[in-house]
């Protein structure tokens, strides 16, 4: 868990102390302050470009040196990320104190967030969806993130020397397809076990106050039993003039069902769409703290305002039962008065202060 958190030069926060003294921390105040940013920072402790998935130069403050940094104590260790002036496309990780990858956060610390930018999450393109299953599985497996980075760089090699096959190399794309082999297998393989425990953890679950969901992964494959590598290198010319690779776990997409109702999630309404998210993330985050010994740190955007009393109350209670470190935001304190311990704090305008009890 995180027992200190610092900012500095982080979108509007020129400088910014958070030091957690209960398992629920619940940032209050009006809409522009900068309780989401705060968030952000949080996921940027995590391989990824963080809940927003903006660019690095976008998260410096307007205004201040170009650069930024986030540090944070976890379990004695302290990560920190951020960038400089200099280079603010390129991102820096330090893991006590020694330069290490982005990648090498997973073996620290796992986060899943939720935000009102996901409530349309089961109508977009597969590529949220498939995010959204990468970042579940990578609380699971903390090697899924260097998989499905060597993974695509290999895919965008190959794209690349497709664009002229006559002049391309095929030794050269055999190595690149044989990477993609190898780790498209372990991304698809880490996926399915994550789907396949989560769907037992969900199995125990109640189909009331949350609905409960089925989850499963789709592919557009065709079925072909052909290793990965074996079926690119069938599939060149398809690609070439595709103009993109059309095989591989790069593919998948998230499969969600409304048990109850027996529906798929894109049919559901926006409120059962978010009960059905609430779920899978209260189910991963008991499934992850049985695997790792330890819970994720959940994020938790403007969700209790759209529940009412008795459902908001039911969350903070199973949120409580993960053991887990929660960050809430809101507009309202009174939405977090169920809650008899936790670290309450008001943003404004970039300042965080301690807010009275």
């Amino acid at each position: 868990m995180i027992g200190r958190l610092t900012l500095s030069d982080f979108r509007n926060h020129a400088d910014a102390l958070i030091v957690p003294d209960h398992g629920f921390i619940l940032l209050t105040g009006d809409n522009g302050a900068g309780k989401t940013n705060i968030l952000e920072a949080v996921s940027m402790l995590a391989p990824g470009r963080g809940l927003r998935g903006a660019a690095l130069r976008a998260m410096a403050r307007q205004d201040g040196p170009g650069g930024f940094g986030i540090a944070a104590e976890v379990d004695g260790v302290v990560l920190g990320t951020g960038v400089v002036a200099a280079t603010p496309d390129r991102r820096q990780v330090r893991i006590g104190g020694v330069a290490s990858s982005a990648n090498a956060l997973a073996d620290h610390l796992s986060i899943v967030w939720l935000t009102p930018a996901m409530d349309r999450l089961f109508l977009d393109s597969p590529g949220g969806r498939r995010r959204f299953l990468d970042r579940l599985t990578l609380a699971l497996h903390p090697a899924h993130a260097a998989h499905s980075a060597r993974y695509d760089a290999a895919m965008r090699a190959r794209n690349r020397l497709l664009t002229d096959q006559r002049r391309a190399d095929p030794a050269w794309l055999a190595a690149l397809e044989a990477q993609m082999g190898e780790h498209g297998v372990a991304l698809a393989a880490a996926r399915s076990d994550l789907v396949a425990r989560l769907n037992l953890a969900l199995a125990g679950q109640p189909d009331a106050p949350f609905a409960r969901p089925m989850i499963a992964i789709e592919s557009e494959e065709d079925g072909s039993d052909l290793p990965l590598a074996e079926r690119l290198a069938r599939e060149r010319r398809r690609d070439a003039a595709a103009g993109r690779t059309l095989s591989g776990p790069h593919r998948h997409d998230l499969s969600v069902l409304h048990i109850a109702k027996g529906q798929p999630a894109a049919l559901c309404s926006t409120g059962e769409q978010k009960a059905l998210l609430l779920s899978i993330l209260l189910a991963h985050a008991t499934l992850v703290a049985a695997h790792r010994g330890q819970p994720p740190v959940l994020l938790l955007d403007e969700v209790a305002a759209h529940l009412d009393p008795s459902r908001r109350a039911a969350l903070f209670d199973r949120l409580e039962h993960t053991g887990g470190q929660v960050w809430m935001t809101g507009t309202e304190s009174s939405l977090f008065n169920e809650l008899s311990s936790a670290t309450r704090l008001t943003v404004t305008a970039g300042h965080v202060f301690r807010s009275a009890i």
